[in-house]
């Protein structure tokens, strides 16, 4: 096939080394900075530097952009898309993208599947991708009315990029599981690392500090537009911590041991019982 790969971040860059390197697949880059092309050209991981006018031979394009402007570029350049051609995306919000890009799929003709790889790092950009990011990984589908067919080419290719499997969900899942498992960890990483003892944290910590403050290296720009396009979620996500949070301090503040352990060994359990 020809893919066209719209945006040489850190997913983008990722996905065209791993197609490179797991497929016989031609890869079409688009990028608003043209340095970044060429030096994805330079290394091969992309055959051809391309721009909107690519779209046109192009049997499948992914939007490795922010969320909004995946729409915006299709709002902008989806004349140039032939009809039956495979658009999907990587933003990791969903009820916010998908009923934008299905009206823009019927408007344009082409078929679009939602899409939402789970990987990345603290690092962006094309410097930090690399083939095997995806190793293991999940890849989430949220089909957004697409065909099985079109489904199953998405699912196929991701098992040839390595990830390890292909979870298909709906857009309100997708969000709700989401503010769990990736935002709530940055906000919670992002409040502690606020505190002054941060500053001094060097000779004090270990495993513990790295584990909870990894993910506080954020690109905020993106992820200010993740939170507030899933705010319902994640705020019910808040008030779930905070709540516990308080059972915590509340049993801490009265010296409560019984209290307290039987809070702590409830976390425990869950934690143990996950097998993880």
């Amino acid at each position: 096939m020809n893919i066209a790969i719209i945006g040489m971040g850190i997913i983008g860059g990722s996905f065209a080394k791993a197609f490179k390197k797991y497929t016989d697949h031609h890869i079409i880059g688009i990028n608003r900075t043209k340095s970044t092309l060429q030096k994805a050209y330079d290394c091969k991981a992309i055959d051809e530097i391309g721009d909107e006018i690519s779209l046109e031979k192009a049997d499948l394009i992914i939007l490795a952009t922010y969320p909004q402007a995946a729409v915006d570029y299709i709002e902008k350049y989806g004349k140039h898309i032939r009809q039956g051609t495979i658009v999907t995306d990587s933003a990791g919000i969903k009820t916010e993208i998908c009923p934008k890009m299905v009206s823009l799929s019927k408007k344009f003709g082409f078929t679009f599947v939602g899409g939402h790889p789970m990987a990345g790092k603290e690092k962006n950009g094309f410097d930090v991708s690399e083939a095997d990011l995806y190793l293991g990984a999940s890849y989430i589908l949220v089909p957004c009315e697409a065909d099985e067919r079109s489904i199953e080419i998405i699912s196929n290719l991701a098992i040839k990029l390595g990830f390890g499997g292909v979870k298909i969900t709906t857009p309100e899942e997708h969000d709700r599981m989401i503010a769990f498992t990736s935002q709530l960890p940055h906000v919670l990483a992002c409040a502690y690392v606020m505190s002054p003892c941060c500053l001094n944290h060097k000779g004090f910590s270990a495993g513990s500090y790295r584990d909870v403050s990894r993910v506080a290296n954020i690109n905020s720009e993106l992820w200010s537009e993740l939170f507030l396009e899933n705010r319902e979620p994640l705020m019910e996500e808040l008030d779930e911590l905070i709540k516990n949070i308080n059972l915590i301090k509340d049993a801490i503040g009265k010296e409560d041991k019984e209290e307290l352990a039987a809070l702590l060994e409830k976390g425990h359990k869950v934690k143990e019982a996950l097998g993880e």
